[in-house]
């Protein structure tokens, strides 16, 4: 079995006025999510903080059987879609919240060595294996789309101007669309979860590298973030990033 350790942070960027980011860590420790809000930023704040007010919710009155992936994934969906029905709600209900909506990725950390990722919008996680780097997560967006359809280039996709036109949220539609994705984790991996705040400035391999040199979860999220603002940071950040250990070993919360 493995331990783990975890640590998170926020920050507003160098040149948003309001931070629209919110997380969440669960008690126990095996739920982490963050939430990348849009709409401006009243619709923005709003959105993101609703999806983690009722993910946080489900948690304290229901949390999820940790040693069943199924359960755990039906969960992660109702959560998310319990979420996404409050934003909806309230964005056609009240006409200063009209059109917000917010990205969401949940991580569920299962009782076999495993963590299972829902998502929607393009905030992302990664697995950081042996100094390389997995997406465990596709972007919902339109650029992302090209990508995968061979029509642009990574490097491409970084400067397109509608790098930021998402192709599905929480918020906008009564019903959302999933996806899930599990991930086996050994000693010694980290999960990074993050906004698009920190992709826009550290590429891929930069993330890889910074996350490889580090032991301690809390520097290494202030480090994360502090070298996106010091490449810019023109968008909101925010990063949990998951340390795992082997059980025998005395470090590790779990």
């Amino acid at each position: 079995m493995l331990k783990w350790r975890s640590a998170a942070l926020t920050d507003v960027g160098c040149q948003r006025q309001k931070n629209e980011d919110n997380f969440y860590i669960s008690s126990d420790e095996r739920v982490f999510v963050v939430a990348d809000g849009m709409g401006g930023a009243l619709g923005g704040a709003k959105a993101s903080s609703l999806a983690i007010e009722a993910i946080e919710s489900k948690f304290k009155v229901q949390p999820p059987t940790y040693d069943n992936t199924e359960i755990v994934k039906q969960w992660i969906e109702d959560s998310i879609s319990d979420a996404n029905r409050e934003i909806f709600y309230q964005s056609e209900h009240d006409a200063s919240y009209k059109g917000m909506g917010t990205t969401v990725v949940v991580g569920v950390q299962i009782t076999d060595n495993s963590l299972l990722i829902g998502h929607v919008g393009d905030s992302r996680a990664y697995l950081i294996h042996d100094k390389k780097h997995k997406l465990l997560t596709n972007d919902h967006s339109v650029v992302q789309e090209m990508v995968r359809a061979g029509r642009l280039t990574e490097e491409q996709a970084r400067i397109n101007p509608y790098k930021n036109l998402i192709t599905r949220c929480l918020g906008h539609d009564e019903k959302v669309e999933i996806d899930f994705n599990p991930v086996s984790l050994e000693p010694n991996d980290w999960i990074v979860i993050c906004s698009d705040g920190l992709t826009a400035v550290l590429l891929d391999d930069q993330i890889a590298r910074i996350v490889s040199r580090s032991n301690d979860p809390q520097k290494l999220a202030k480090e994360l973030v502090d070298e996106t603002r010091a490449g810019g940071a023109p968008d909101n950040v925010t990063v949990i990033v998951v340390c795992y250990q082997d059980g025998n070993t005395e470090n590790g919360k779990k």
